[in-house]
């Protein structure tokens, strides 16, 4: 225990690449911060940096005392949650990453309501892509993870799956509209604004489009669904997204049909955590919610919310 503080401030050099920005951060001298990690060194009887002309950076002994340190840290945070249950409080920290498409509706309702009985309760928020939610994970940044099509790493495990098929958006009187259902090939004819690859939806668009012989050429690649949504009234263009992130508006300007399943099949947005990992209880009862949820929402054709 005495040495989780010397841990955090390794923790924090390795994430800003040096001795003096560290200090900074952490508003102690350079030179305080060096001591203290060479006293914790000289102790362990190893170096946990490799010290360069350019900065610092782990060594394999320092990114294995980091993860001893991460996963202390939360087996910590786990103690103290059971601990408050047992004196009849609910207190503790969630930390979620998650995919953009569970922000504008999902994700909002379902923090609220938990908070509305366990107010004790806080949480961090972060929009990771689906390799980044995963990592996450492994190195205990975040405690759960809600993202479309993970890849799937060795240490995440499954809590629930939400199948979701990949939806056309566009303005109301756009060509197909029309339409109840459009052809992958309608959409690759049509001028068409795109996630960036890193997203599931893009990922399965573009296996879509090389199984056809197809090239995927958007007007607009972005990082950003808000962008593909509001651009798409611009422009005679189409976007794309997933129905969990789809809220028909007052206006009735904007309009969403779902890619056909014959080309383009349904994704899983899946929750998960890391495997083996016994979360601290207000994470775990918050899992629990939310898998509550998405198994409500799970319903035969679109899975629209």
């Amino acid at each position: 225990m005495r040495h989780l503080e010397t841990f955090r401030l390794i923790e924090a050099v390795a994430r800003a690449g040096s001795m003096r920005k560290a200090s900074e951060d952490a508003n102690i001298t350079a030179s305080a911060l060096n001591r203290r990690i060479r006293r914790l060194e000289a102790e362990l009887g190893f170096d946990v940096f490799e010290r360069t002309p350019g900065g610092v950076r782990l060594n394999p002994a320092g990114e294995l005392l980091l993860h001893h340190y991460r996963a202390t840290r939360s087996d910590l945070a786990r103690v103290q949650s059971q601990v408050a249950d047992l004196s009849g409080e609910r207190r503790g920290h969630v930390s979620l990453a998650c995919s953009q498409a569970v922000l504008p509706y999902f994700l909002p309702e379902q923090i609220a309501r938990y908070r509305k009985e366990h107010g004790g309760v806080t949480f961090t928020v972060n929009v990771r892509d689906r390799a980044q939610a995963e990592q996450e994970l492994a190195n205990y940044a975040s405690d759960l993870a809600l993202v479309f099509e993970p890849i799937y790493l060795v240490d995440f495990e499954v809590l629930h799956i939400l199948p979701q098929r990949v939806h056309v958006v566009m303005a109301a009187d756009h060509p197909l509209a029309a339409k109840q259902e459009i052809r992958l090939s309608e959409c690759l004819d049509s001028k068409h604004v795109a996630p960036a690859k890193i997203y599931g939806v893009r990922y399965l668009l573009d296996f879509a489009a090389r199984r056809r012989s197809r090239d995927f050429r958007p007007v607009i690649e972005t990082e950003s669904f808000d962008l593909i949504r509001h651009y798409v009234l611009h422009e005679n263009a189409i976007g794309f997204q997933i129905p969990i992130g789809l809220k028909a508006p007052d206006d009735g300007a904007l309009v969403f049909r779902p890619v056909s399943e014959r080309d383009v099949p349904a994704g899983g947005l899946i929750l998960g955590q890391r495997r083996g990992r016994t979360l601290p209880v207000a994470s775990a009862r918050f899992a629990l919610q939310l898998a509550q949820a998405l198994e409500t929402l799970a319903s035969p054709g679109t899975g629209l919310p």
